[in-house]
């Protein structure tokens, strides 16, 4: 998200453009379609049909969960001034939007659009995790764990790119989401996976996804959402948002295809599970960088997508073992960092990109994305396992061997997927 979202005031005078306005309503019911249903049925097909409820659960309540937080406080600390803060966190002036009304303008758009829009971003985030644990944690630690590292994690680093923050200032790219999205989560998940352990099972027992044909439906409906992610986050309805949407079409059909040739040449079989998921590698490399790069930049983006997520999948978990259960690390955390770089890169004009800053140079900006993904690394995991750790001794974070075996949507929630259970 450019220009606009790096204004500290956060409103600006102004007069509302119709055609703007209509494209980011759009682009907001297009990001929430992303999570309900979108990942929603992407998850829930990717877990055991003893579990398929338990993920739509913890997504559906993640969704409300932020919405209140986002209201109560969390756009205020992203948005806000925050005066001598400013480069570290917002202030808290718009918590509960006081004075927000129909005629607010940031821009040329409503707030309440504006705010709308952002919090369909900060929803997806926590819910993105949600596939690292699936199938072992606790509800009720789901849901202390998605409202405390929203506050503690993703307000700091939304804020730090978006709101005008430090790592805005010294000229960050990220235009929709691949450091304070995809990197942020994906590392969040990686830790989340280390502190709860394998299900019971891992590696030895297969666990196959239940239901593939929700697997596709879910995937597709994220492909389509994406366009409102990565398109809308112009926050106009133009040149650049229609390159955006390009890009971001080009990069995910290139990565579908890449990890489908190198499964086929490895295993000798293409695998629907292996060409969607190489699909959502290629919208998550390329989300930094789709408003700053060319249709050339997004083919070279997606095919790396293909291969550095298909490899670090791999790595995760035939050779670490770790049980990051849905392979948010390897796919969107390695998949964010890899388009986070190469967004120095490919935004370049020489190599079809709109542009870098003017007197930086590709070494340079590449530097500052780098110095970009370490801190939202190091943040993201410091946090993530103090968060964690904390709720283990209050709460505990897993359901015991005989519940994980019983399945969570019966011990958690008293209800089943199918009738046949």
């Amino acid at each position: 998200m450019a220009g606009l979202l790096l204004a500290p005031s956060g409103v600006l005078a102004g007069s509302f453009n119709a055609g703007n306005t209509a494209w980011v309503l759009t682009a907001t019911a297009l990001v929430l379609f992303m999570t309900i249903p979108g990942l929603s049925l992407f998850y829930a097909g990717l877990v055991r049909s003893k579990n398929v409820l338990s993920v739509l659960m913890q997504c559906f309540a993640i969704t409300c969960l932020v919405s209140i937080l986002w209201l109560v406080g969390g756009y205020s600390l992203v948005f806000a001034d925050g005066g001598s803060w400013q480069a570290l966190i917002g202030g808290l002036a718009k918590a509960f939007l006081p004075g927000m009304g129909t005629d607010t303008v940031i821009g040329d758009i409503p707030e309440t659009v504006f705010f709308m829009f952002e919090m369909t971003f900060a929803i997806i985030t926590p819910a993105l995790i949600v596939g690292a644990f699936a199938e072992r944690m606790k509800f009720s630690a789901m849901l202390w764990f998605s409202g405390l590292w929203l506050v503690l994690v993703y307000l700091p680093i939304c804020h730090w790119l978006w709101g005008g923050g430090w790592l805005a200032q010294l000229g960050a790219m990220d235009f929709a989401g691949g450091i304070v999205i995809h990197v942020n989560a994906g590392i969040a998940a990686l830790v989340s996976a280390l502190v709860l352990g394998k299900r019971k099972g891992f590696p030895v027992t297969p666990m196959p996804p239940h239901n593939m044909t929700m697997v596709v439906t879910g995937a597709g409906m994220l492909w389509v959402g994406w366009f409102g992610f990565n398109a809308g986050s112009t926050l106009t309805a133009d040149g650049r948002a229609g390159m955006a949407m390009l890009v971001t079409h080009v990069a995910a059909a290139s990565g579908a295809l890449t990890w489908m040739v190198i499964e086929w040449w490895r295993f000798g079989k293409p695998s629907v599970l292996g060409i969607v998921t190489g699909m959502v590698a290629g919208l998550g490399t390329i989300t930094p960088a789709c408003g700053f790069v060319g249709p050339f930049g997004a083919l070279v983006i997606g095919v790396t997508a293909g291969i550095v997520c298909f490899y670090a999948t791999q790595y995760v978990k035939r050779t670490l073992k770790i049980d990051d259960s849905l392979d948010v690390f390897p796919v969107h955390g390695i998949g964010g960092i890899t388009g986070s770089l190469l967004t120095g890169v490919f935004a370049d004009r020489s190599l079809g990109g709109l542009g870098l800053p003017e007197g930086v140079s590709i070494l340079d900006q590449v530097g500052i994305q780098a110095l970009a993904v370490a801190v939202t690394l190091a943040w993201s995991a410091l946090f993530s396992f103090l968060i964690l750790k904390v709720l283990d001794v209050g709460l505990g974070l897993r359901v015991t061997p005989d519940e994980e075996v019983q399945g969570l949507d019966t011990v958690l929630h008293e209800e089943t997927g199918y009738l046949d259970l």
